[in-house]
């Protein structure tokens, strides 16, 4: 319910309107200031997302973003989280474009073997129950081992030659900025209008607010982030929220905040509830906007601020580019974890419960690893190779595991590794040709017999599959 005319003259009503309203509508007459008078916030994720689309939907987007040009501006945070991040959003789209024809490869030779056996079960039954050696023979003659491989070879190269195209939207990466267009359209869309990092006192008492107060009384932004390795790690989004109010407190011509996130967990949205059919933002949110700076909060997804930029500044947008918006909004949780992200990241126990049964092992696994980094790093290798492995199913939001437990090389690739030779005799095929991961040889010594093997076999498999023709 809107709160107009003499109702909103009224102090209670008034004062809790936050509170009282059931969220923001597209057709809330003052959502066009925000389009045309207010400052932009974009958030991490919704830069990160210009690395997921097409060529052409990105320009769209791009040209999109500057009819709001100059009001964008640019939390530290957010420029730390983007610049950070980027290279496993690009790595983690290089490794699937790779890894997609030895995929397609694999499946097709799963399938051609499937045609098979059913060619067997068939002309087995027939001979068993209805003695028909002719028919049976007939079998061989129809689909014959050399129909199967031609019919497959045809499907094959079809496939292939799409997955061939794709090259196309490949980003390539460097240690500085050659190859990535992204990067550099960025830094030239927000020009000057970046935040400067805030002292590290500022930042330390900040941190100090949302651990000690804000987060163990659920109070928004970020307090679902509460428990990663660090206070620091898990303050994120608090400190881009203490950037935002502080800028908009600056200035008094500054009475607009549009924020745009793919963000919408519980510590940013409210749930559905209370006569309400769907997620709000959390009313304290524009209501501490207010109270500390003057200015009006109006948050959004990028589907729907995007197609605001349409409604009310005429970009030009096509339905296909919102598809892709939409869809990349949707998968912006499924990320990639690399080895990193792993030390710094709690896996989710749903799906780690999931990974430790599809693996056959016991949560008394991680008990028997003493160090802390080690049994996260464990945790996420196990759900990253059992979906990886196809040994259980994907959940909808799950991320994409980048951390490997061992390599084949003849050059070690990292000081701590160590040779092969060191895992135990007949449970290891690769002694004479590997590098373990140290975190990897700890689990596998400190795990009793049973789980010891479970993991070398799961490791090994892994192994085989990534370096499969």
């Amino acid at each position: 319910m809107a709160v107009t005319g003499l109702e909103g003259e009224l102090p209670l009503i008034r004062q809790y309107r936050d509170w009282i309203q059931k969220g923001p509508s597209e057709d809330d007459p003052e959502r066009a200031r925000f389009f045309t008078d207010g400052v932009v916030v974009l958030d991490t994720n919704v830069l990160l997302s210009l690395y997921e689309y097409t060529p052409s939907a990105r320009r769209q987007v791009l040209d999109a973003l500057r009819n709001v040009q100059s009001r964008l501006w640019l939390p530290h945070q957010v420029g730390l989280e983007f610049v950070q991040n980027r290279h496993r959003v690009i790595t983690g789209r290089q490794k699937a474009l790779q890894e997609g024809r030895r995929i397609l490869q694999n499946k097709l030779r799963d399938a051609k073997t499937a045609v098979k056996e059913a060619r067997s079960h068939t002309q087995r039954m027939l001979i068993k129950y209805a003695q028909d050696i002719q028919a049976s023979n007939d079998l061989d003659a129809k689909i014959s081992n050399r129909a199967i491989e031609d019919l497959f070879s045809d499907w094959s190269a079809t496939l292939g030659e799409q997955l061939s195209k794709l090259s196309e939207y490949d980003i390539t990466i460097s240690p500085g900025t050659a190859g990535d267009d992204v990067l550099s359209q960025v830094a030239i869309l927000f020009g000057d209008r970046i935040a400067d990092p805030p002292n590290p006192e500022q930042i330390r008492q900040r941190v100090e607010e949302a651990s000690e107060y804000r987060f163990p009384n659920l109070i928004p932004p970020g307090f679902m982030d509460s428990g990663k390795e660090t206070a620091l790690s898990s303050s994120g989004d608090f400190l881009l929220w203490e950037e935002a109010i502080t800028h908009m407190a600056a200035s008094g011509d500054r009475s607009h905040l549009l924020f745009v996130s793919n963000d919408t967990k519980e510590d940013w949205y409210q749930p559905k509830g209370e006569g309400r059919s769907a997620a709000r933002p959390w009313p304290i949110l524009a209501n501490e906007l207010r109270q500390r700076t003057g200015a009006e909060l109006r948050m959004e997804t990028p589907g729907d601020f995007f197609r605001g930029i349409n409604r009310f500044l005429h970009a030009e947008i096509a339905e296909a580019t919102y598809a892709e918006i939409d869809r990349a909004s949707e998968n912006s949780i499924g990320a990639v974890i690399t080895e990193q992200d792993a030390i710094n990241t709690h896996p989710p126990s749903n799906i780690s419960s999931a990974a430790l049964d599809a693996a056959g092992l016991e949560d008394s696994i991680l008990g028997n690893v003493d160090d802390a980094t080690s049994r996260r790093l464990l945790l996420w290798w196990l759900i990253g190779a059992t979906a990886q492995l196809e040994l259980r199913p994907r959940f909808d939001d799950e991320p994409d595991v980048h951390v490997a437990p061992a390599t084949r090389s003849t050059k070690q690739p990292d000081p701590r590794w160590i040779p092969g030779i060191r895992l135990h005799l007949g449970e290891w095929p690769y002694r004479s040709s590997s590098w373990i991961a140290p975190w990897f040889a700890q689990a596998v010594n400190d795990a009793s017999r049973r789980d010891r093997k479970i993991l070398q076999v799961l490791a090994a498999q892994q192994l085989a599959f990534e370096t499969a023709e």
